[in-house]
């Protein structure tokens, strides 16, 4: 039998979320601790820092909070990411950002996840931001979910508060259509179900944190089946070695090519076959999600940098001007109906505007609001944008590449929404 190396491993990347300070950093550092995967000088740093702060024992947190800002206010601001490996798996941690103004962050780290951690505070339950983190994670197709039930040991290790949380959380997930939901308590500061079972919670018979995390099931699909090409860039050298070249550069974002196959080019309709597909300096058999590769055709068509190449024998993409899609609001200036923003989506950018604002998710009473003439900063809403050009794309929960896309101030050239486009008959 072989040996299998740290290289060939399962990957799971999964992130932290939660209120302020309901101890996602130092749930992280708990991991890494008791995993024994910090390096000495990096526990003799922590163990510094923690004694010139005036506390009793190692902060486990500010293995995570890097950031001078950071250390200094005791609150994580932005992403940090975390490497650590088991004999049975790798993980990749983004620990997210718990306060409401820092939201974003959340989005951008969670985005890629193949699983999330929404941690409640047991003396507090489910609040505000643990709805948000938790619609936001689903809204994103993350498809395993961890509510872990912090700091029981300040509630004396209760079930009840433990089932109450639970009752709680159930009851709201039911309403937003949150799947695939594991609950554990756990004590991140001193160590209780995270690394190892509790002897101080005999009623709870699940596994412990890093126990399901080396064990839940992986590799779900960010792309679908269907050939999906977002052309980046058209390369033509014109030079002697290669007077004639004229090739297609991107990444696959769904699907399988092969020299000899009909594709097609959208929005346009164009069709040509397969000539090669090239990378670096070499012709391949076939590409697949998610290889950048240049791919040549035999016929020389009109194709520009955001067109995209699908098979023509396939299911195909929609291609339309109005577009519905779920949106995190990420600015503080408001989103507002009919001004001009910029859409970006793959390699596509066109200008474009929101028609109609559909209705606005309640957190709180988690009630679709209607009748909304504007967004706030962190407000989630389901949204119809009508765009320039038209937009080739499929479901979010079909492929994430070309089911998503960003939302940009044309006056600020900064980043205000993050969208997630849905089928709508």
């Amino acid at each position: 039998m072989t040996k299998r190396g740290y290289l060939d491993m399962e990957l799971l990347r999964f992130s932290t979320a939660g209120s302020v300070d309901d101890g996602k950093s130092t749930l992280i550092g708990r991991l890494l601790y008791d995993s024994k995967s910090i390096f000495e000088d990096q526990l003799e740093a922590v163990e510094a820092a923690s004694k010139s702060r005036g506390n009793e024992e190692v902060n486990l947190a500010l293995l995570t909070d890097g950031l001078r800002a950071e250390r200094e206010q005791g609150i994580t601001i932005d992403v940090a990411y975390r490497y650590f490996a088991t004999p049975k798996r790798k993980f990749i941690i983004a620990d997210t950002p718990g306060h409401i103004q820092y939201t974003r962050n959340m989005v951008t780290g969670a985005s890629t996840a193949d699983l999330s951690i929404i941690l409640v505070d047991a003396r507090h339950g489910v609040l505000e931001q643990t709805v948000r983190h938790s619609y936001i994670s689903s809204l994103l197709g993350i498809p395993h979910i961890v509510v872990a039930i912090n700091k029981m040991d300040l509630v004396d290790f209760s079930q009840e508060v433990y089932d109450k949380i639970v009752e709680d959380y159930r009851k709201m997930s039911e309403t937003l259509h949150i799947k695939n939901v594991v609950f554990i308590p756990i004590s991140a500061k001193d160590g209780d179900n995270v690394v190892n079972k509790s002897e101080r919670t005999p009623w709870y018979k699940g596994k412990a944190l890093l126990d399901y995390l080396e064990t839940v099931p992986v590799g779900h699909k960010t792309v679908s089946d269907f050939f999906r090409y977002p052309v980046q860039y058209v390369i033509r050298p014109i030079s002697k070695d290669f007077p004639d070249y004229r090739g297609y550069a991107g990444r696959v974002s769904g699907g399988i090519i092969r020299p000899g196959d009909r594709v097609r080019v959208l929005p346009s309709g164009l069709e040509s076959t397969v000539k090669s597909i090239d990378f670096a300096g070499e012709s391949l058999d076939e590409a697949y999600a998610p290889e950048s590769v240049t791919i040549r055709l035999n016929d020389e068509i009109d194709i520009s940098r955001g067109d995209t190449l699908v098979k023509a024998d396939e299911k195909q993409p929609q291609v339309e001007q109005d577009v519905t899609l779920d949106v995190c609001w990420l600015n503080q200036t408001p989103a507002q109906i009919r001004k001009k923003y910029i859409i970006r989506q793959a390699t596509f950018e066109t200008q474009g505007m929101i028609r109609s604002i559909n209705f606005r998710r309640n957190i709180n009473t988690l009630e679709k609001e209607q009748n909304v003439s504007e967004l706030a900063m962190n407000d989630i809403a389901e949204i119809t944008i009508h765009t320039a050009q038209p937009l080739v794309f499929d479901a979010y929960d079909e492929n994430k590449v070309t089911g998503s896309l960003i939302i940009i101030d044309p006056d600020t050239n900064e980043t205000v929404g993050a969208g997630m486009i849905k089928y709508v008959e």
